[in-house]
């Protein structure tokens, strides 16, 4: 089973007169691809998938498998629901269309218990069994938490699943399970602690901030994983104001305001109930984004 590790972007979603912009999607995914990146990551949280329809959600894995067909970067796509049926269905869609592996977040709203979520994913991945399968666990957004014994046991009972995205923001997380599987492959999900988790043996990152700054974020990711942690530090250190700053208020409102601020993106439109930033916000986006060497389209 060939995996994805490595660099990846939670891509965002255009958005042009309330619709999916996929001139632009398709544009700002061979931005990524220029720019070094491993991997492409269509509608996830970054992509306001909870907002898209089902036909807009199919379309962004079409558009990001079509784009990177016949390069070096791969397509990692979400499909994930709070209804299992739904999950499957979308899984099932994403390998037909020929995607490269899938993560799923955790269901949201209903806060199964950890048998459910168990249940859950075994039914999910054993409906694409030969299609790689990553977990995602964003407890802050879904309000519930996959632990290390739920993840490992995953893990160890289910073939095609090779790996969690963890955006918990806990470094001791990552160290509890790669203590005890050191073959589960850890995905950072939160930018400031990139390259904390890459050099306590994270096989990769799922990241927002690449989409301003792909050429540095896979740079950050080659480094670490080549043993070169010093460099990968110093990146780190260097993007953390514009990590930070990228989370002012809920992920993606700032990042989209930063593209648009960068000329990425031609209009700024979100989905309701998602907003533009508050003024202060934009303003501190923009101070912050002038230390920045942004790469074009």
């Amino acid at each position: 089973m060939d995996i994805v590790t490595g660099s990846s972007t939670a891509l965002i979603t255009p958005f042009k007169n309330g619709k999916l912009d996929e001139q632009k999607y398709a544009d700002l995914i061979k931005r990524q691809i220029k720019n070094g990146m491993d991997a492409v990551c269509p509608v996830g949280t970054t992509g306001e998938s909870a907002t898209l329809t089902h036909d807009e959600d199919i379309r962004c894995i079409e558009i990001a498998v079509e784009v990177c067909k016949g390069t070096g970067t791969k397509v990692l796509a979400g499909a994930g629901s709070n209804a299992t049926h739904e999950a499957i269905e979308t899984a099932k869609y994403a390998q037909k269309c020929g995607v490269d592996a899938i993560f799923s977040v955790s269901p949201y709203y209903n806060k199964p218990s950890q048998e459910g979520l168990y249940q859950h994913y075994k039914a999910i991945a054993e409906a694409v069994p030969e299609l790689p399968f990553m977990l995602y666990n964003v407890p802050g957004r879904t309000g519930v938490d996959i632990l290390p014994e739920t993840a490992i046991r995953l893990f160890d009972d289910v073939n095609n699943i090779y790996g969690i995205k963890e955006a918990t923001g806990s470094l001791e997380r990552t160290t509890a399970l790669l203590s005890q599987r050191p073959d589960f492959k850890v995905f950072s999900g939160d930018d400031a602690i990139d390259y904390p988790i890459l050099a306590n043996g994270g096989a990769g990152i799922t990241s927002v901030t690449s989409n301003l700054m792909p050429d540095l974020k896979s740079e950050l990711v080659r480094l670490a994983l080549s043993g070169d942690f010093a460099g990968a530090k110093a990146i780190n250190d260097k993007l953390y104001p514009l990590n930070s700053v990228m989370f002012c208020e809920a992920n993606p409102i700032p990042v989209k305001a930063a593209m648009y601020i960068a000329g990425l993106l031609d209009t700024l439109e979100y989905r309701l109930p998602l907003v533009a930033p508050s003024v202060e916000n934009m303003k501190k986006i923009e101070e912050v984004m002038k230390n920045y060497d942004i790469k074009g389209m």
